[in-house]
C-alpha cells in the first residue's frame, strides 16, 4: 500500500503540470496568430485548476499506474486535461496556422521533459540522496515524452492529426478529417490490443534522444 501512495505522490506533480501546461501552450500559439478565444475564457494560464479534468488528469492516470503496478508492469500512461478552446476559423491563415497552434502542446510537453531532465543532472551533481525527488525527476522526464510521442500520433483529433491535415492538400485533408470522429476510439483500440507503444517507439526514441544530450 505505502508502494502505491508513493508512486501516485512521484507521478502527481508531472502528470498534472504534463497535461495542463500542454493545453496552455495550444492556446497561447493560438492567441500569437490571432485567435485569442483561450486567453478569454482565461486558460492561457499556469494554473492547473483551469485545465483539470477530473476524469483524464486525475482518475484515468491513477487506475493506469494502480494497474501497472499491481500487475508488475509498466504500462503506457495515458491521460487529458480538458480541451483548450481553439477556433481555427480566427486563425489568420487558418489551414497554415494550425500547425503550429497543434504543434505547441506536443513542443511544451519536450521543453518539459529537458526541464526535468536539467533538474536531474543538477540534483546529481549537488550530492543529496533523496530519491523521492530522483524518482519525480525521472516520471518527468517520462511523462512528458510519451504524452508528446502520444499526441504528434497521426490520428485526428490528436496534435499529430491536425499537423497532417494541416501539410496535406485541401482535398486529401478534407478526406483525411473524415476519420476525426473515430480518432479516439483507434486510441482507445491501439491501446487497449497493446499496439499502441509499437507506434510510439520511434517518437520516443527521438525524444529520449534529445532528452540525452542534457543527461
Amino acid at each position: 500500500m505505502n508502494s502505491i501512495i508513493q508512486t501516485i505522490a512521484v507521478y502527481a506533480l508531472p502528470l498534472i503540470f504534463a497535461i495542463t501546461l500542454h493545453e496552455a501552450a495550444h492556446g497561447y500559439v493560438a492567441r500569437l496568430f490571432g485567435d485569442d478565444t483561450a486567453t478569454q475564457l482565461g486558460r492561457v494560464s499556469l494554473n492547473p485548476a483551469r485545465h483539470i479534468d477530473p476524469v483524464g488528469t486525475l482518475l484515468v492516470p491513477v487506475v493506469m499506474l494502480l494497474g501497472a503496478k499491481l500487475l508488475g508492469g509498466t504500462g503506457v500512461l495515458f491521460g487529458w486535461a480538458k480541451p483548450v478552446p481553439v477556433d481555427f476559423g480566427r486563425l489568420r491563415r487558418p489551414k497554415q496556422d494550425m500547425l503550429w497552434v497543434a504543434l505547441a502542446g506536443p513542443a511544451a510537453n519536450l521543453a518539459m521533459a529537458l526541464g526535468w531532465a536539467i533538474f536531474l543532472r543538477v540534483y546529481a551533481a549537488s550530492g543529496m540522496r533523496e530519491y523521492f525527488w530522483f524518482d519525480m525527476g525521472l516520471a518527468g522526464v517520462n511523462v512528458n515524452l510519451v504524452l508528446m510521442a502520444m499526441n504528434l500520433l497521426p490520428i485526428l483529433p490528436l496534435d499529430g492529426g491536425r499537423i497532417v491535415f494541416s501539410l496535406l492538400p485541401n482535398r486529401a485533408a478534407w478526406h483525411y478529417s473524415r476519420i476525426e470522429p473515430y480518432g479516439l476510439m483507434i486510441v482507445v483500440l491501439l491501446l487497449a490490443t497493446g499496439a499502441l507503444g509499437l507506434f510510439l517507439r520511434p517518437l520516443l526514441a527521438l525524444g529520449r534522444m534529445v532528452v540525452g544530450w542534457f543527461l
